[in-house]
């Protein structure tokens, strides 16, 4: 691993927050997959309440910013970025990420191809199963699909779907609109381009679907990598309703960010009418409650104003 006076090829970034149970899993996991890659690792710890700050300390591979307060993910992320190599590839990681052999040197390899500046895993579980992590640009008819039919009939239509959910997709090299959050290497040269993730408006969720949209913006590609892999463990940081809540609002963040009011307003509407049709579950209630009522948005993790 690239001590700080080396040059780096890759900084990476991890964002931890209560991560003691995972973190080691996925530094133990970075040599192995950076297979030649000058690394410098970074964790930002989001005030962890346990060891997650004692465990990284204790390595000598592993630098330590302690943000001092819960900064979200997006946030994490670019304090992350001001002591980043300015020379070097950018790859954010979650804590609870296992990394097999090469997939470092796999995305960083992508790079190399014009124009692409930023480059994505195939995520398997634990177990090895697929995770359905491709992603579409959200829109009115996608935004219907998912309300209507969710992860049902995963062969219909694109424009129907936010999820990529044929599994074959997953098997081959090709440009993605965007794809969950977990893993996403950057290139130099995009990192530069794009600028800071948007902490104003996603404290969590959505961050990556507005950052690869601004990697589409600067002129950059987004490449899916099946040859570099992770393994996640679901659900490592815990999933409450509030954040289920956030999960459902950070959407129409999203799309309101780049929509006039009219779309924005039937986009929300279809929003509102995935989780009325699942009220059943306790979760999609709290987010249903939380879609209608925008005063409240602020309620939510990150205290962002609606």
């Amino acid at each position: 691993m690239a001590g700080a006076a080396e040059p780096t090829d890759c900084t990476i970034i991890i964002v931890g927050y209560n991560s003691a149970d995972s973190v080691e899993g996925v530094l133990d996991s970075l040599v192995g997959a950076a297979s030649g890659i000058a690394i410098k690792c970074v964790l930002v710890d989001n005030q962890s309440t346990d060891e997650t700050v004692e465990i990284a300390r204790r390595r000598s591979d592993v630098e330590v910013i302690e943000a001092g307060q819960n900064l979200g993910y997006s946030g994490a992320i670019n304090l992350g970025r001001r002591v980043a190599d300015p020379q070097s590839a950018v790859l954010v990681l979650n804590p609870d990420l296992v990394l097999e052999r090469d997939a470092i040197k796999h995305l960083y390899e992508a790079l190399k191809d014009p124009g692409v500046g930023a480059a994505v895993p195939k995520l398997l579980t634990a177990d090895g199963e697929l995770y359905p992590t491709l992603r579409l640009e959200p829109s009115i008819t996608r935004a219907l699909g998912e309300a209507l039919v969710g992860s049902r009939l995963p062969q219909r239509p694109d424009w129907l779907s936010e999820t990529v959910r044929d599994v074959s997709a997953y098997d081959v090299a090709h440009d993605a609109a965007w794809a969950a959050g977990a893993a996403m290497i950057i290139s130099a040269e995009c990192n530069r381009a794009v600028g800071d993730w948007d902490d104003t408006r996603f404290f969590l969720y959505s961050e990556e679907t507005d950052y690869a949209r601004r990697v589409r913006q600067a002129g950059y590609r987004l490449r899916y990598v099946p040859a570099a892999i992770a393994r996640h463990e679901e659900g490592g940081s815990g999933r409450s309703s509030a954040l289920a809540a956030l999960l459902a609002v950070n959407r129409i963040r999203f799309y309101e960010k780049y929509h006039r009011p009219p779309a924005t307003w039937l986009f929300r509407l279809l929003v509102i009418l995935h989780y009325a049709l699942r009220a059943h579950d306790v979760s999609n209630r709290r987010a249903l409650s939380m879609l209608v009522r925008r005063r409240k948005w602020s309620e939510l993790p990150g205290g962002i104003p609606g």
